[in-house]
């Protein structure tokens, strides 16, 4: 039964999914193609941050990255987009399988992500893949899904794919296609596909690419598909051979330029020696005979639009290509029409770029720079080059040891050593007043990534300049930059990496926060008062404890917060600052709707242990509601400590015994008793002694009570205020003291 194909978007969901690729695409050649100050840059960032925030983007954007194009929710558009096919091409030479965007990302975070996706595909992928290197910059807004070629062969049932998957492998081994008849014929279709053929060389170039293989290991793969393609449709079914081989030129056209660089260098020195490998030389030339004018340009417009300009390496294969002259005057026109109707031909200063990338394309050659003597070392160095990327004889030590000088930490540690000597010997105000969008940047970026330490030592010297004992000239300046600093994403970087740094890096950010001072408190507050994590939450808290006095100020917006753990939080803070000035907000609190929020209240008027902190209890047991006074009991009763003695005693002293409160009042009787607190037999005498003889029951009921509690406290105070209750107290005190003496008795005797 046949499957119908998914309905197409709605038009304006694929409005939507066309203006976030366009946007995603310009932004993304701005930040690559021009420096941070450019008006360029703001206005791109400025648009991809706006149509992906409230209220223009409600809920999650997920999006399907296919070779050619995308999917919203499975569907594609109806009309193809230019710009969406070439963000899906971006996306997927990362491997980026699927693409999640959150509402609410800002300008720098959509700037961190697009500078990410800007960088070269091999680089991103030898420092762990684009997937791991955005988790470590610390990104929210944007998640991806990055794709496992390996993972994705493994997985699939059978039939085409196991066929690419043994293709694949033995081209990247080095063997023949032995394959059997059904495989050759799946092989077969699959060459007859232009599409599903391309699919099959991007596969092969991303496992050569994940085995650590270089351009000649790349090439080498690639040929061996061809040929082994080749000869297996010529034997199968030749009448097939020629449409096979233009499937095969197209497919070809969509390599990198150093790949076709190499493959043409092939071709040229047949092979490089006999056998297969001058017969995979062959057929790489007939392929390239049958590249069309379209591909040819297609494939100069796809890397400039890649690239933002033209490359040596585009260069080299655009000459080998097209040896004419005037046939790379056509193709240039034709590859024009295609840039200029991607966002790159959208840009201000696109005809002056396209002049240099004509010129370059149609005339490459360095002699107007370079003398002839350097001409020839430098081309001797390319074929150098490639020789020993053949021969591959440097040690693995050695090769780690290049690596490790351009390494990202390495970079940023040469980045920070700059700035900190700039900062130090520039004397100029003016020039040291323009360091500090570079120095803001940099602190911002070193926040995003987790690296405090480094940060600190350029807050220092911004704070230090901004003090009292700053430079006259440069104290506004690194004033304005620290303000610039707590209004921009610090805060939210720091907040990002405070649930999973270790203690001695948080004591780092405590010190950081520290050394800003006093503007940081309503930052803090602010985060706190949204933050739903525990653990992040905590430290937000410590960190505002450590600024003391301030800290206090926060607790107002953090009480009203609609989240019960903030308003906890706020009542640990009016704990830890203290003082009799934090009842009247702790009064407010003990009305809370949250059971836990109000003990935290009680707990913290319990630990203030004045009067006047007992006499608000007091009032909220007699006004509050029967449910308020319950909780607030219970509370009350939880704290099984010497701080609940004088509250007991308290309500013993002066709630009145007579009316609704009565329940209260025997409730805090028992609780002295369960306390078995000294201090708390004086409170318990006047109770014994107190009573009416028009209420019988209840004076005998509350005598008895607080007869129990002074047998259980059985301290000699205790006792002796049993024993001159049987002694000289009134009939109803001798009957409700003498059998809980005789108990304590009995017990001491029974102890002796």
């Amino acid at each position: 039964m046949a499957i119908d194909a998914p309905a197409p978007l709605a038009p304006e969901e694929a409005a939507r999914l066309t203006d976030f690729a366009r946007a995603c695409k310009a932004a993304a050649r701005a930040v690559v193609l021009y420096p941070p100050a450019h008006p360029a840059i703001a206005a791109t960032l400025g648009r991809i941050a706006e149509i992906t925030a409230p209220p223009t983007l409600t809920g999650a954007l997920k999006i399907s990255v296919l070779p050619g194009g995308l999917l919203l929710d499975g569907r594609a558009p109806a009309k193809p987009d230019q710009a969406i096919a070439e963000l899906a091409g971006l996306l997927h030479q990362h491997l980026v399988g699927e693409i999640t965007v959150y509402p609410g990302g800002d300008v720098e975070a959509w700037r961190s992500f697009l500078l990410l996706l800007g960088r070269a595909s091999d680089a991103v992928r030898a420092d762990g893949g684009i997937v791991r290197l955005w988790t470590t910059l610390g990104g929210r807004h944007v998640e991806l899904r990055e794709i496992d070629y390996a993972e994705v062969l493994r997985e699939r049932a059978g039939g085409q794919a196991a066929v690419w998957d043994r293709v694949i492998a033995n081209c990247l081994q080095g063997d023949a296609l032995n394959l059997d008849e059904d495989a050759i014929r799946t092989l077969v279709g699959t060459a007859s596909d232009q599409d599903r053929f391309a699919e099959l060389v991007a596969e092969l170039d991303a496992r050569a690419t994940a085995s650590g293989g270089g351009v000649a290991a790349k090439t080498a793969a690639l040929i061996r598909m061809l040929h082994g393609v080749a000869e297996a449709v010529a034997k199968s079914a030749p009448e097939r051979l020629e449409p096979v081989l233009h499937n095969m030129a197209a497919a070809v056209g969509q390599v990198a330029p150093e790949v076709m660089a190499e493959l043409l260098s092939q071709q040229s020195a047949g092979g490089g020696g006999g056998g297969g490998q001058a017969d995979g030389a062959h057929v790489v030339g007939e392929i390239v005979r049958r590249m069309s004018d379209r591909t040819i340009a297609g494939f100069v417009a796809r890397n400039v639009i890649e690239e933002g300009t033209s490359t040596a390496r585009l260069a080299q294969a655009f000459h080998a290509l097209v040896p004419d002259q005037v046939q790379r005057h056509r193709l240039l026109s034709m590859a024009r029409d295609e840039v200029a109707a991607s966002p790159l031909g959208q840009a201000a200063g696109f005809d002056s770029l396209w002049n240099n990338v004509s010129e370059m394309l149609t005339s490459y050659s360095d002699s107007s720079f370079v003398s002839d003597a350097y001409a020839h070392e430098l081309s001797g160095a390319r074929t150098q080059a490639i020789e020993v990327e053949r021969v591959s004889d440097d040690p693995p030590e050695r090769i780690g040891a290049w690596l490790g000088t351009v390494a990202t930490s390495v970079v940023r540690t040469l980045d920070l050593t700059l700035l900190l000597d700039l900062l130090r010997i520039e004397q100029d105000a003016g020039q040291w007043r323009d360091l500090m969008r570079p120095v803001v940047s940099q602190i911002e970026d070193l926040l995003l990534v987790g690296d405090f330490e480094a940060a600190q030592q350029l807050l220092a010297v911004l704070v230090t300049e901004a003090g009292p004992d700053g430079t006259s000239g440069r104290k506004s300046s690194a004033a304005r930059a620290i303000e610039q600093l707590v209004g921009g994403p610090m805060m939210r970087h720091i907040v990002s990496h405070l649930a999973t740094i270790e203690d001695a890096q948080f004591a780092r950010v405590k010190e950081l926060c520290l050394t800003i001072g006093g503007v940081l408190v309503r930052p803090l507050a602010e985060a706190l008062s949204t933050e739903e994590r525990g653990r992040t939450r905590e430290r937000l808290t410590a960190l505002l404890i450590s600024f003391g006095a301030k800290g206090r100020q926060t607790v107002e917006r953090l009480k009203h917060s609609p989240n019960p753990a903030v308003r906890r939080t706020a009542i640990y803070l009016l704990r830890e600052f203290g003082g009799k000035d934090a009842l009247p907000d702790l009064t407010l609190l003990l009305d809370d709707s949250e059971a836990q929020v109000q003990r935290e209240a009680v707990r913290a008027i319990l630990n203030i242990g004045s009067d006047a902190a007992y006499a608000v209890l007091q009032q909220a047991l007699a006004s509050g509601t029967v449910q308020s006074r319950e909780a607030i009991m219970q509370s009350i009763a939880l704290v099984r400590d010497e701080r609940a003695t004088p509250l007991f005693a308290y309500i013993v002293g002066h709630v009145d015994h007579r009316g609704p409160l009565r329940p209260i009042y025997l409730r805090a009787i028992e609780s002295l008793g369960a306390l078995r607190d000294p201090e708390g037999v004086q409170a318990l005498k006047d109770a014994l002694y107190k009573g009416e003889w028009w209420a019988p029951r209840r004076t005998a009921l509350l005598r008895a009570a607080a007869a129990d509690a002074l047998g259980r406290i059985a301290t000699p105070e205790a006792i002796a205020v049993l024993r001159d209750a049987v002694d000289a107290g009134s009939r109803g005190i001798r009957g409700a003291a003498r059998p809980h003496l005789a108990r304590v008795e009995r017990g001491g005797a029974q102890r002796r």
